[in-house]
C-alpha cells in the first residue's frame, strides 16, 4: 500500500509539473505575437518588419529613428507594400534574384562611403547602433537589388529618348544650370548620353509609379485601422 502511494504521489507530482509548464506555454507564446500592421495579397507585413525596415532607411540616411515624422514613417510602410506587391512580379522562372556576392559588393560599397564603418569592430557596433543584424541589412539590400532588377526588365525597355527631347532638356535645363553655377558651356555631344539616361531615369519612375498604382487597385492591401483615401486605390482598412 504505501508502494502504491508513493507511486500515485510521484505521478501527481509529474502531472502537476506538466500541467504547471503548459500553462506557461500560452504566455510565452504571447510574448512573441506580432502585431498584423497591413496585409498584401494575403501576405502578412507585422509590426516587426516595419520596425527593421525603418532601422535600415535610418542607417541608409544616417538619421536616428527619432528624427523619423509620422509621415516618414508611413511612407516606410508604403514602400514595404509596394516591395511586396513587386515582389509578387518576381515569381517568373526567369527571374534572377541577387546572389550572395551581388549583395556582398554592394553593401562593401555601401561601407567604403561611411567612415563609422572602417573597421569590423566599428562596423558591428553602428549596426547594433541602428539594431540590424548583418544578416538582416543583407535581406534589405538583395530585396533593393532584385526591385532594381525587375523595375529595369519591365520597364526600361519599353523608355525611347528622341534627339528633340535630349536637345530641349540642354537647351532648357542644362545650360541654365550652367550658367547660375557660374560654369563655362559644356557642348551638347559631350553630355548627350548623360541626358539620355537622366531622362531615361525620369520616365522610368513614372512609370513605375503608375504601375505600382494598377498593382494596388488590382490587389488586396489592407491596413488595419487606417481609412484609405481617394489616392491609394485598393487599399482597404478594416
Amino acid at each position: 500500500m504505501s508502494g502504491f502511494r508513493t507511486k500515485t504521489a510521484a505521478t501527481v507530482a509529474v502531472l502537476a509539473l506538466l500541467m504547471g509548464l503548459l500553462a506557461l506555454r500560452p504566455l510565452q507564446a504571447a510574448e512573441v505575437i506580432d502585431r498584423i500592421i497591413a496585409t498584401v495579397n494575403g501576405h502578412v507585413i507585422l509590426q516587426s518588419d516595419w520596425d527593421e525596415a525603418l532601422c535600415y532607411e535610418a542607417l541608409l540616411s544616417n538619421r536616428t529613428l527619432g528624427q523619423f515624422s509620422d509621415d516618414d514613417r508611413r511612407a516606410v510602410l508604403d514602400r514595404l507594400i509596394d516591395q511586396e506587391l513587386l515582389r509578387g512580379q518576381m515569381k517568373s522562372a526567369d527571374f534572377r534574384h541577387a546572389t550572395d556576392a551581388e549583395v556582398a559588393a554592394r553593401v562593401a560599397e555601401a561601407r567604403k562611403k561611411s567612415p563609422q564603418a572602417a573597421s569590423s569592430e566599428a562596423w558591428q557596433s553602428l549596426l547594433a547602433q541602428y539594431h540590424l543584424t548583418e544578416k538582416e541589412l543583407f535581406d534589405h539590400v538583395r530585396q533593393q537589388i532584385d526591385v532594381m532588377r525587375l523595375v529595369d526588365a519591365r520597364l526600361r525597355p519599353a523608355v525611347q529618348i528622341d534627339s528633340k527631347s535630349i536637345e530641349a532638356y540642354y537647351r532648357e535645363q542644362f545650360v541654365p544650370k550652367l550658367k547660375m553655377s557660374g560654369a563655362s558651356e559644356v557642348p551638347l555631344a559631350d553630355v548627350s548620353n548623360k541626358i539620355r539616361e537622366l531622362l531615361t531615369e525620369q520616365k522610368v519612375s513614372e512609370m513605375l509609379v503608375s504601375w505600382l498604382q494598377t498593382l494596388r487597385s488590382e490587389g488586396q492591401v489592407r491596413i488595419p485601422g487606417v481609412t484609405p483615401s481617394s489616392n491609394d486605390p485598393g487599399v482597404e482598412s478594416r
